[in-house]
């Protein structure tokens, strides 16, 4: 028997193109393609936007919900007859830095109170959620292996609707989970709530 071949999807341009570790979060992260004022990392962190250091990585999920239309005669799916009917867009981390500003975001509906007094900022939840409470876009940047640009992932209209979970124990730190869905906007009806800048191959020789 001669030798066999083997296959594989690894190639010489694969160490170029991998996601590594777990990135980091922000809220309102300003990105518009050709934009002259776009946020990079550095500037983010200046402005105040970032949302903290997490733990156990993150993810982001951007799932349609489709239909198949049904056809008499057909016996299975069919080229063309499938509809989208909405759209499941979430990113979802584990806050381990914990603020204000952490703890009013993970209970959707809240108010920080930060005149009343001088020792405490005092964080009470709303009876109903308002148009404010939503973030503009939550923002993962991410490192890709063999580019000096980063991946940005924007979820839009962004609101932690599973409320707030503070995870405390034993020798070990207070964790926030969270997961902010995406939603869509009166004046963008026809584009899901997300946007991913992946860098072009210019841009891919590390820095």
């Amino acid at each position: 028997m001669g030798k066999k071949r083997n296959f594989s999807g690894y190639t010489k341009n694969t160490p170029e193109h991998l996601l590594l570790d777990a990135g980091a979060f922000f809220k309102n992260f300003i990105y518009e393609p050709g934009g002259t004022d776009n946020d990079t990392f550095d500037s983010a962190v200046a402005a105040g936007k970032l949302i903290g250091a997490t733990q156990g990585g993150g993810e982001f999920s951007a799932v349609p919900s489709i239909r198949q239309v049904e056809v008499d005669g057909v016996k299975g799916r069919a080229k063309g007859l499938e509809v989208i009917d909405s759209w499941d867009v979430y990113l979802k981390a584990t806050i381990l830095e914990t603020t204000a500003e952490t703890v009013k975001a993970a209970l959707s509906a809240a108010t920080v109170d930060t005149e009343s007094d001088e020792e405490y900022d005092i964080i009470t939840g709303n009876a109903a959620i308002e148009l404010e409470d939503y973030i503009d876009n939550v923002t993962w940047i991410g490192t890709l292996s063999g580019s000096n640009k980063p991946v940005i992932i924007q979820v839009f209209n962004a609101l932690n609707t599973d409320g707030l979970k503070l995870t405390v124990k034993d020798k070990g730190e207070a964790t926030i989970p969270v997961t902010f869905y995406g939603h869509y906007s009166p004046e963008e009806l026809d584009s899901p709530p997300f946007d991913i800048f992946y860098p072009k191959k210019e841009n891919t020789e590390t820095a």
